[in-house]
């Protein structure tokens, strides 16, 4: 990405991009609706699974923000931001929007793993997908096993509970915090 380059904001003071910056867009679902923005980070960052390291930020920054507030009753109401400070600890879940992707995180030759079906509800929000586990494993002692605060999904597609209307978001990879979901086996 050329030095310098502008990331256009709706705010009076736009955003520059050092050389070795890159912007993502991403989606951050909270329990209260859904952000969408731009992150800027360094270009070695690989954004689908920064909240998974521990140089994970204590804020996302979110530049040129939307956020569709589902907390109330009706379709939800939406904001925009020039800038907008989602805190990690609120993130229940977390995908690149697409087209942009990241190579997998895993070898899909690895033996002795399966991608297990699954259902994960969060907040207002429905994920179905798959969870990479063990094949000698189950939904049960793979949750018990793995500590880890966002569990990965593959496959995903994501639905609103609250306003069945607005489209299903199908993305590669997504992040859903464990201990903010229900997770059942899909049948």
């Amino acid at each position: 990405m050329p030095q310098n380059e502008e990331v256009k904001s709706e705010g009076p003071n736009p955003n520059t991009v050092a050389h070795d910056e890159k912007i993502t867009a991403v989606a951050v679902y909270t329990m209260t609706g859904l952000a969408i923005g731009k992150l800027i980070t360094k270009e070695q960052v690989r954004v689908s699974t920064w909240l998974r390291t521990d140089m994970a930020p204590g804020y996302l920054p979110l530049h040129q923000a939307r956020f569709l507030s589902l907390a109330g009753t009706g379709t939800g109401q939406a904001m925009t931001f020039s800038e907008l400070h989602v805190p990690s600890s609120q993130v229940i879940a977390f995908h690149l929007l697409p087209p942009a992707s990241d190579p997998l995180d895993y070898d899909p030759d690895e033996p002795h793993r399966k991608m297990e079906p699954v259902t994960v509800l969060i907040g207002f929000f429905r994920v179905g997908g798959f969870a990479r586990m063990s094949t000698y494993s189950n939904l049960g002692k793979y949750l018990e096993a793995t500590k880890e605060t966002f569990l990965p999904i593959y496959q995903v597609e994501i639905s609103n509970l609250a306003t069945p209307s607005l489209d299903v978001v199908r993305v590669p990879y997504a992040l859903v915090r464990q201990d903010a979901a229900l997770i059942a086996t899909q049948s």
